[in-house]
């Protein structure tokens, strides 16, 4: 007899995980809706030739392949097992499960473009795999919600990307996070005015360690990555910049005064935290993050990332601007800018926190009782009431002692119970009673909708 297990990396989620997940799901999209955005799916698999090759040489390790059907090694030679994975892959399997929903967007825009009204803004709520190691906050299966822009270069996306992560996390309830923002360009501009233009990545993760190894040993971890000492010498405002955005901005403006595209992102981040103020965000919660290097493979512009604070977790979402998401089907210089929740991470942060509430996993409102066949058939009646009232209702399904009943009750956490006998059938007086306060009350079907609508 075999054991069941689950693979390693995913995750069941029973009635109370799910109501949790469900919460997380709608407050997402609600936010995603009332912003304009149109919903869309794409197939759990895509060709592994529109998947290679975008996520660079550890992506498309992280793949999941599916093996072509039937005798998929039929015709490979010893040859062919010899010359390795890269060569080997596309030999025994055609396709992959999405690794993300990005690059299937971009496939999606390109063969709908003709139909699509630009710009295009969709959301896109769909579990993605990646063959990774699992670990806390990282697993092989997890859902992503994703919104993006098409088809526009406004920075009113931006803005607009800025307010949709505060309504998401506060309509959560999540009030301590941090919006953090960079721009591709600024990066640029710094590493072309200390002579080190393309070496952005390497950059920011050393200065990333500022806080907690110090000055002296991020210029000596620069040092060990190649860098000269007298381009660590130019890098040295960075460690001097303002604290306010306002300060910084002017601090920058002053250092990279020689880099067109660093005066350009500089500008284009000013835009940003503008367009937010004349939106009327109450206590923004953004933040300038210099060493914000994400996604520098394909991000142009704008670079998001949101941290919840307090907890020991990666960012809970992220994204930025690209300006040629779909260059590689043959359709470039469409720019967009898109951002990702990760459902997973955020719904441990929640639950770490205890933000969920109590009745979060409550999904009937009532149960009636089952006493015997009359009150069954009189139950039934009521049962149909109620629902139609748009109140969540069941009847318990079998007739049996009392005593069972409330216990099932009790144990999916069901708040109201209807007694249902001979009594409340000859008098039409039903008794609701309050599993919580344990109070019982007489009263007819009408006022027990009402009670149950509040």
């Amino acid at each position: 007899m075999t054991k069941p297990a689950l693979v390693r990396g995913t995750r069941d989620f029973g009635p109370a995980q799910m109501a949790k997940r469900n919460y997380i799901f709608d407050t997402i999209r609600q936010v995603f809706q009332r912003y304009g955005f149109a919903p869309l799916e794409t197939p759990t698999m895509e060709n592994l030739s529109v998947l290679m090759g975008k996520y660079g040489d550890e992506g498309d390790q992280l793949l999941f392949k599916v093996l072509n059907s039937g005798n998929f090694s039929e015709k490979l030679t010893e040859t062919d097992w010899q010359e390795g994975y890269k060569k080997l892959t596309p030999k025994i399997s055609e396709k992959g499960l999405r690794y993300d929903l990005t690059v299937p967007f971009a496939r999606y825009v390109v063969m709908n473009r003709g139909e699509l009204a630009m710009p295009f803004k969709r959301y896109q709520i769909q579990p993605v795999w990646r063959a990774d190691r699992p670990q806390k906050g990282r697993y092989r299966e997890f859902y992503q919600c994703d919104a993006d822009v098409v088809g526009t270069d406004s920075l009113i996306c931006e803005a607009e990307i800025v307010l949709m992560l505060h309504e998401v996390l506060r309509g959560l309830g999540l009030e301590n996070f941090t919006v953090k923002i960079n721009n591709r360009k600024v990066l640029s501009g710094i590493a072309e005015v200390i002579g080190a233009l393309g070496q952005e990545t390497t950059l920011c993760v050393a200065i990333d360690k500022l806080d907690k190894i110090g000055q002296e040993k991020v210029e000596a971890e620069l040092r060990e990555r190649g860098f000269s000492d007298e381009t660590i010498l130019k890098l040295q405002p960075i460690f001097k910049l303002g604290a306010d955005h306002t300060t910084l901005f002017n601090d920058l403006r002053t250092w990279l005064a020689t880099s067109e595209i660093g005066l350009n992102g500089i500008t284009e981040l000013e835009k940003v935290w503008q367009l937010v103020a004349q939106f009327g965000l109450q206590n923004p919660q953004m933040e300038l993050d210099l060493t914000l290097a994400r996604g520098l493979s394909y991000y142009t512009g704008a670079i998001f990332e949101v941290k919840a604070n307090g907890v020991q977790m990666g960012s809970i979402s992220g994204g930025g601007r690209y300006d040629n998401l779909t260059g590689t089907f043959g359709m470039p210089g469409l720019s967009g800018v898109g951002i990702s929740f990760g459902v997973d991470r955020i719904y441990d942060v929640l639950e770490e926190l205890g933000l969920f509430s109590e009745n979060q996993a409550v999904s009937t409102q009532v149960m009636l009782t089952n006493f015997d066949e009359v009150a069954q058939s009189y139950g039934l009646n009521v049962l149909r009431q109620l629902r139609e009232a748009g109140i969540n209702a069941e009847i318990y399904p079998e007739a049996t002692k009392l005593k069972k009943q409330f216990e099932y009750a009790d144990r999916k956490h069901i708040p109201f119970v209807l007694i249902i006998g001979s009594e409340e059938i000859r008098t039409g007086q039903l008794s609701l009673k309050n599993l919580k306060t344990g109070e019982q009350q007489k009263t007819d079907l009408e006022q027990v909708k009402a009670i149950l609508i509040q």
